[in-house]
């Protein structure tokens, strides 16, 4: 815990098995309460691997849900633990567990109430190796989604991510996609709410084991995000009211 909070690390997993052990062994436990790992119906030893080192919360998806609805099941399983910080962590150790307590901190002391990893800041997507080809897409993407916005982040991309409870009990999470685009719609839920976001700069790491996804995929993505930022600035301004947006509170 920091100040009183209880912190719960979540594990979206998919085919993690090679990578799940490295990622674990930087999680800083003087801090964390408590670990998820949500198997969305992996074809390795993800399960396995997650029970030998000794994750005491692991949920197995009886299907395939895909990326967001593998978030959707994070969430809900932190929120049921009365988790007060949840931090989204990939176990496929592209993103390091050794900023959990820089992000952790800034939420318990109320500087922020969403906490971003970005790997834009400093450079360190294209040091880390980041394709080329990826970081002009997400460039491209992040300064249309900013006008349409009106918010000024380096990036909407990043699967590391750290939020309040409050935050998590405010938006509708469950009405959004549970393909990749299920990000990029929840951070819009979240800025819609007038959330403040903070970023820290973020290294990261691409290696053969590292997840990704394809180039059909990936245009698919970004498709559905323009139609988030379009939609998010449709409902700001009255055009249009979606159920994403509505309250729950």
């Amino acid at each position: 815990m920091i100040n009183g909070k209880k912190i719960v690390i979540v594990l979206p997993a998919y085919n993690a098995g090679q990578t799940l052990e490295r990622t674990y062994k930087e999680i800083p436990f003087d801090i964390v309460d408590e670990v998820v790992l949500v198997d969305d119906r992996s074809r390795d030893n993800t399960v396995e691997v997650a029970r030998q080192i000794g994750i005491k919360h692991v949920i197995q998806h009886e299907k395939n849900k895909g990326y967001g609805g593998n978030q959707k099941t994070c969430y809900d399983t932190a929120l049921k633990l009365d988790g007060d910080i949840v931090i989204m962590l990939h176990p496929d150790y592209q993103y390091t567990p050794l900023l959990i307590q820089s992000m952790a901190y800034l939420i318990a002391n109320e500087v922020f109430p969403v906490v971003l990893g970005s790997r834009i800041l400093g450079n360190g997507a294209r040091k880390g190796g980041m394709p080329l080809i990826k970081y002009v897409a997400n460039r491209g993407l992040t300064l249309i989604q900013n006008i349409l916005v009106n918010q000024k982040l380096s990036e909407y991309h990043t699967g590391y991510r750290a939020f309040s409870k409050e935050v998590l009990q405010s938006i509708n999470y469950h009405a959004n996609s549970d393909d990749f685009v299920f990000d990029n719609q929840m951070l819009s839920q979240i800025i819609y709410k007038g959330f403040a976001i903070g970023e820290i700069t973020c290294p990261t790491k691409y290696f053969k084991e590292a997840s990704s996804i394809n180039l059909s995929r990936s245009t698919v993505y970004a498709l559905g995000v323009l139609k988030t930022s379009v939609s998010h600035f449709m409902n700001k301004t009255g055009l249009i009211r979606s159920n994403r947006y509505n309250s729950l509170k």
